[in-house]
C-alpha cells in the first residue's frame, strides 16, 4: 500500500476538520446566545435558517455555496480580489463546506446548553453591575462549557465526514482538496478497494472515539 496516498487525504481532513470546527464553534455559540437570550420578530425564521444545512442534501448546499463564492458572484469576485485567488477548488473552500454542515448541530447544542443555565444567576450578575460580555464570560459560558465540548466534538466530527458540498465547492484534486471521504468515492470508483477499506476503517475508528467522548461527557 502506498502510504503517501494513504495519509495526504488524513491529514488534509484532520486540517480541514480543525480549523473549520473551530470556527463554526465560535459562530455557533455566538449564534446560539444571541437566539437564546432575544426575543424578536421573526426568529423562527431565522432559526429554521440555520437548521436548513442539517436537512438539505449536501449537493443543495455545494450548489449554493458555488453560486455564492463563485466567480459570478460579487462575493467570489472579492474574495479574489483581496487574494489574488479563487476560493473555489481549493483547501478554504473545504473549510467553507464543512462550517456550513457544522454549524447546525454546534448551534443547536449551544442552545440547550445555555438554556440550561439558571437565568438568576445571569440576573444577578447584572444586578451587580456586569455587561452581557461579563455575563457571557463569567456565567453562561463557563455552565454551558460540558455542552460547548460536546458541540465542538460534534462539528469537528461532522466535518470530518463532509463529502457531498466539498465535492462541490472544493472537487477532488489530490493533495490539494481530496479529503478521505472524497479519497473513499475515488478509490471505490477505480476498483482500489484496499485504500478504501483503509480510509474507511480510519474514518470510523476516528468517528467511534470522537462519539465515545462526547458519549461520555453527556453522561459526566
Amino acid at each position: 500500500m502506498n502510504w503517501d496516498m494513504y495519509w495526504a487525504p488524513i491529514r488534509l481532513s484532520l486540517q480541514v476538520a480543525l480549523v473549520s470546527s473551530i470556527l463554526a464553534a465560535a459562530i455557533g455559540v455566538a449564534a446560539a446566545w444571541w437566539i437564546s437570550r432575544k426575543s424578536f420578530r421573526g426568529k423562527t425564521i431565522v432559526e429554521t435558517v440555520f437548521m436548513l444545512p442539517l436537512v438539505l442534501p449536501p449537493t443543495v448546499v455545494g450548489f449554493l455555496l458555488l453560486v455564492v463564492f463563485g466567480r459570478k458572484s460579487w462575493i467570489g469576485r472579492m474574495i479574489e480580489g483581496i487574494f489574488n485567488a479563487p476560493i473555489i477548488f481549493s483547501w478554504w473552500a473545504a473549510v467553507v463546506a464543512s462550517i456550513v454542515v457544522a454549524f447546525p448541530l454546534v448551534y443547536q447544542t449551544m442552545k440547550v446548553g445555555f438554556a440550561s443555565v439558571d437565568r438568576d444567576l445571569e440576573d444577578a450578575g447584572r444586578s451587580i453591575g456586569a455587561g452581557e460580555w461579563q455575563v457571557f464570560r463569567y456565567i453562561s459560558f463557563p455552565l454551558a462549557f460540558s455542552s460547548f465540548v460536546s458541540a465542538y466534538i460534534l462539528g469537528f466530527a461532522r466535518s470530518l465526514g463532509e463529502f457531498g458540498a466539498t465535492l462541490m465547492i472544493a472537487g477532488n484534486i489530490p493533495g490539494k482538496t481530496q479529503t478521505v471521504p472524497t479519497a473513499i468515492y475515488v478509490a471505490v470508483d477505480a476498483g482500489n478497494m484496499t485504500m478504501a477499506w483503509a480510509w474507511t476503517v480510519s474514518m470510523i475508528v476516528i468517528s467511534f472515539l470522537l462519539l465515545l467522548i462526547t458519549g461520555r461527557r453527556t453522561k459526566g
